[in-house]
């Protein structure tokens, strides 16, 4: 049954870390600050680097938050399948949907905090960004 779980975990943390990327997006810009030279060549790459410090890695996030969700789901889910005969299967049911729930969650936070981050950097650098 353990190993059940374990892979239920697993499972879900590979599948809210795998639908998750920063590594694409780039901001849409209006119009560019001093030259469109300075946009491609410095300023993207640059605030790519200081949004992900700034958020974190949204793989990396969305397993921590896996690992807790699962972990709390499997305590909750022990006591409900307790009351009905089967804790076991309550914890691994339990541990699959917090793992999932709370993975994609942290992947989320992290994604809107790179983008906010990475939009802010462009503006403040005098781009005119649109999203």
């Amino acid at each position: 049954m353990f190993r059940r779980v374990a892979v239920l975990f697993l499972g879900a943390a590979f599948l809210s870390t795998g639908c998750r990327t920063q590594s694409q997006w780039t901001p849409t810009v209006d119009r560019y600050g001093s030259s469109r030279e300075q946009y491609l060549e410095r300023d993207l790459e640059e605030c790519r680097e200081l949004a992900l410090k700034s958020s974190g890695h949204a793989p990396e996030e969305a397993a921590r938050g896996a690992v807790a969700g699962g972990l709390i789901g499997a305590a909750v889910g022990v006591a409900i399948g307790a009351a009905f005969g089967s804790p076991g299967r309550g914890a691994a049911v339990g541990g699959a949907v917090g793992a999932a729930g709370r993975g994609t969650e942290k992947a989320e936070q992290s994604e809107r905090q790179f983008k906010r981050a990475y939009i802010n950097c462009m503006r403040n650098r005098g781009h005119r960004v649109i999203d």
